[in-house]
């Protein structure tokens, strides 16, 4: 029996080596700057540099860095987060505001934000569940009081939204991860009996509710428009003069639990992944305690969405409240669904904050563990709208229908230093700059290039070292700068 027992060990550990000796065995060499070059890609304030591909830099052995010498450091042996996509908003607006572009200004629009050759290479959409604030008008997808459904249609998107999200969708090569948000329910599903200026879902109709997203996500990919995911409200917090809801987040946590992600489940749809929030970072660390200490709740939740606004109460953008979600729940994924910068002005789009807004919150929002970024409208027209209720705000592309012309802010450019050069599937990887002048972010690409991003908001100009384990470049950060420094 004893030389049985050890005959079995003997088999089941030779079997245990064979699977071991089968399976691929991490890679244990160490990354090496040593030989590689850095291609420099620069955009400036007070120069004609946009996405400029300004230096080619070469890596010399360095060894310890000295405190008077300002380094940013890089190091790919440790890794993070997968980058899942980057991109904008396909809205009523955009989709209405292309509509009257001339054609040649459409293909150059499509070719700025999904070309990943010739323009910054969008991957990411959001678009809405009927209509918003950036919809010529409220309007939903069924006719009042029924419960059922049965009239539910998605023609009205067919005039301009469908098409252009399809149009995306080509000219991003065929493929744009896609998720969908609704900012109210029909105006008789909620105790208000308006879609406008908050209110509640009514008990009687979260079935409906629930149902309501199904139709639509069948609806859209009968149109051939895939979908990936789904938040359950937008800024569910935000009592709006336009379409808005109200949750708390016991009232999330119960909708999802009870309705929304068993509907989902039932009708074959558990796959999509279910995004809880959508709202402002100074809250989200509630959120996400009521969402996800909750067992039965959480098995539905993909995980959490934000936004920006946070800075409306005279606040900063709270980074940390991001970061500490993440440390807290770290299998949960985080998604920036929304930011713009607001109170529209035909005179402000050369406005150089625009762009530093945007590469400020994408750098801090990565290096507290985002693993998507969704700008708002890729495309509004020369009043920041079409909104229905005069919300207007700016877009990184303002498409002028009276004169035909596509205008570029510099947040294109700032997006653009991230999108283009960080693709889907990349990891984050460790940084630090040694001055507070610069702050960095980086990523290593599936084809093994590395891209560094380093943003300067001071009037300093500030040379500095990119240092990776003994190897490093030289270079200069100009005042009011972005760079992007891919190793390859």
């Amino acid at each position: 029996m004893h030389h049985t027992l050890i005959a079995a060990f003997l088999a089941s550990a030779l079997a245990t080596t064979a699977l071991a000796q089968k399976a691929p065995a991490p890679s244990t060499k160490p990354y090496s700057a040593a030989g590689k070059q850095v291609q420099v890609y620069t955009t400036a304030q007070n120069t004609d540099l946009r996405l400029a591909a300004t230096a080619t830099l070469r890596f010399q052995p360095v060894g310890q860095p000295l405190e008077t010498q300002p380094t940013v450091f890089v190091d790919p042996s440790h890794r993070f987060q997968t980058m899942l996509g980057i991109g904008g908003a396909l809205t009523d607006a955009a989709a209405e505001t292309f509509a009257k572009l001339p054609k040649a200004q459409q293909q150059e629009l499509l070719q700025a934000y999904y070309s990943p050759t010739k323009g910054i290479g969008y991957t990411l959409a959001r678009t809405s569940i009927h209509s918003t604030d950036f919809s010529s008008g409220s309007y939903t997808y069924v006719a009042d009081n029924d419960k059922t459904l049965k009239s539910f249609s998605i023609q009205h998107d067919q005039q301009y939204r469908i098409p252009f999200i399809k149009q995306a969708q080509a000219a991003a090569g065929g493929q744009l991860t896609m998720y969908v948000s609704p900012w109210s329910p029909p105006a008789w599903m909620k105790d208000t009996n308006s879609m406008l200026s908050g209110g509640k879902l009514r008990p009687e109709f979260r079935q409906s509710w629930a149902d309501y997203y199904v139709k639509f996500i069948r609806a859209y990919e009968q149109a051939g428009i895939p979908i990936w995911g789904l938040s359950v409200q937008n800024e569910p917090m935000a009592k709006q003069k336009w379409e808005s809801c109200l949750f708390t987040a016991e009232e999330e946590r119960d909708f999802v639990k009870a309705y929304l992600g068993p509907t989902l489940k039932k009708a074959g749809l558990g796959g999509k992944k279910l995004i809880g929030w959508d709202h402002n970072r100074d809250l989200i660390y509630q959120r996400a305690a009521t969402l996800f200490d909750d067992p039965e709740a959480s098995q539905y939740f993909w995980g959490l969405g934000y936004h920006w606004y946070e800075t409306w109460t005279g606040s900063g953008m709270q980074f940390e409240n991001v970061r500490r979600v993440h440390e807290t729940y770290p299998d949960k994924h985080l998604i920036f669904t929304e930011g713009c910068v607001e109170n529209f002005q035909f005179s402000g789009i050369q406005d150089w904050k625009l762009g530093e807004r945007y590469g400020y919150s994408m750098l801090n929002d990565f290096n507290a563990g985002t693993e998507a970024w969704t700008d708002w409208n890729v495309l509004l027209d020369e009043t920041g709208g079409p909104n229905h209720v005069g919300n207007f705000c700016f877009a990184p592309i303002i498409g002028d229908t009276r004169s035909g012309k596509v205008l570029y802010t510099n947040a294109y450019y700032y997006i653009g230093h991230f999108s283009k050069f960080i693709r889907p599937g990349a990891r984050r990887i460790a940084t630090a700059a040694s001055r507070d002048v610069l702050q960095s972010t980086a990523f290593v690409n599936l084809d093994g290039s590395v891209a560094v991003v380093v943003l300067n908001t001071t009037e300093q100009e500030q040379p500095f070292q990119l240092w990776i384990q003994g190897q490093a470049a030289p270079a200069t950060s100009r005042p009011h700068s972005i760079m992007t420094m891919v190793v390859k």
